[in-house]
């Protein structure tokens, strides 16, 4: 019994640790005084004067094409790593393709920053929108394939070898058969992509250029003048994006995996 409440107390220590900061951040938001830690009264007049902000509204519409292209990118790609990894599992170099794979989960920032401002230099790339893309794109897709290669390892390929057997062809069985079956966990990963990318500040300093600054950057910048408010109004709808997209995910997750178990006890009831 003390054992539970240790633990009770202790998680809701932790989650008032993550949120109250965030809590705060979105009720000054609507904070009629131009002192980001004097309230003055309920007021919505930072997120007119934001919508009028050139600056910060072209950084959050880099930042949005940013993250849809990198986390679609990363998407199909990590997910294709991560059915290579689970259905192929002898081949020359698996070793190193796994290790290249996972490399970016515990490489800093820093270093895969830098690593890919070196190769954009050493190519000849000119940073800019794309640069930042690719960069994003690169340690993304990491992410995915470790969500995407969880849900593989559980998954009952009995479906897929009846599929085979009754003369469907592979990559049609893939459409048909697998990938609606995978798709809570391509659905998750692209979220987590997304997401990451979003947030990302270090790796996009070193692979942007001029004409694509992020919003993560541009709030950075001002914050070491002082915080304004229509700072605080920007990040309040960053997460109000966010907290929309992970319940849109879970929801759609959800109906998935009822009708997954649906259809599975339908076809067990006609077996």
């Amino acid at each position: 019994m003390k054992s539970g409440r240790f633990d009770t107390t202790i998680l809701t220590l932790g989650f008032a640790f993550l949120y109250i900061p965030i809590i705060i951040l979105v009720i000054y938001s609507f904070n009629a005084s131009k002192l980001v830690t004097v309230w003055g009264g309920f007021s919505t007049q930072w997120y007119q004067q934001m919508w009028s902000n050139e600056g910060l509204m072209d950084a959050a519409w880099v930042t949005i094409r940013v993250g849809i292209l990198s986390a679609t990118i990363g998407t199909v790609l990590g997910t294709l790593a991560a059915l290579t990894l689970v259905r192929f599992t002898r081949f020359p170099g698996r070793m190193l393709f796994s290790g290249m794979i996972y490399a970016p989960l515990v490489m800093p920032e820093v270093i895969t920053g830098l690593s890919l401002l070196l190769l954009f230099v050493a190519v000849g790339i000119d940073r800019g929108f794309w640069t930042v893309t690719i960069a994003h794109t690169t340690f993304t897709m990491c992410y995915v394939a470790i969500v995407v290669q969880s849900r593989l390892i559980t998954f009952d390929r009995s479906l897929e070898e009846a599929a085979l057997d009754l003369g469907c062809p592979p990559v049609k069985t893939f459409f048909k058969i697998t990938l609606p079956l995978i798709l809570p966990a391509v659905i998750a990963g692209w979220m987590l992509a997304f997401t990451l990318s979003l947030d990302d500040l270090v790796i996009a300093s070193f692979a942007t250029g001029p004409g694509a600054t992020t919003l993560p950057i541009k709030i950075y910048s001002q914050v070491r003048l002082g915080v304004t408010p229509e700072i605080n109004a920007a990040c309040t709808i960053l997460i109000g994006i966010v907290t929309i997209g992970v319940i849109v995910a879970s929801v759609v997750t959800k109906r998935q995996e009822y009708q997954r178990q649906r259809d599975e006890h339908v076809a067990a009831k006609a077996a």
